[in-house]
């Protein structure tokens, strides 16, 4: 993980050093949904993507209301204060401490199995949906949310990976 070591920004009036670099996700996708960080699925993703909202920052695309919102409701975290973490980390890690204190952390291995097992059956605006993802026009077997997005990624940017 890209990190600023040497530039200081200011949040709220305190002059922070150190701190995690926004990120432009019109030039490469978020991370995996599949991937994991302290047992939490989406969770490295929905740190790229609130990386993305801060100042210097581009979403594209991508938005927080979503996956990303229903990890973050199902842990009992605000978008707000899952930014103002985010915006005062370091590292991911930094993140993942700040959640521990913050989140339901039993839920954890729930909401990660929901997530994993979602699938387009649920999905109830199915022409919304295809909508926002049109790769499942192109892909009808693609069944579960999470390979939907890796799909609807891999479109966006075929010569590009996800940041580390």
């Amino acid at each position: 993980m890209r990190c600023r070591n040497t530039a200081r920004s200011t949040q709220n009036g305190v002059l922070r050093k150190g701190v995690m670099e926004p990120l432009d996700l019109t030039r490469r996708p978020p991370r995996s949904p599949k991937e994991e960080l302290d047992g939490l699925v989406m969770l490295p993703r929905t740190i790229d993507k609130m990386r993305a909202t801060l100042p210097g920052g581009n979403p594209g695309q991508y938005r927080i209301k979503g996956f990303s919102s229903r990890l973050l409701d199902a842990i009992g975290v605000s978008e707000d204060d899952f930014r103002d973490a985010v915006a005062s980390a370091q590292t991911d890690e930094d993140v993942a401490k700040w959640l521990r204190e913050h989140a339901d952390v039993s839920k954890y291995a729930e909401v990660s199995k929901t997530l994993r097992e979602r699938t387009i059956d649920r999905i109830e605006d199915k022409a919304g949906f295809a909508e926002r993802y049109p790769i499942i026009k192109q892909r009808p077997d693609l069944y579960y949310h999470f390979d939907i997005l890796e799909a609807d990624d891999a479109e966006m940017f075929p010569s590009r990976s996800a940041p580390r």
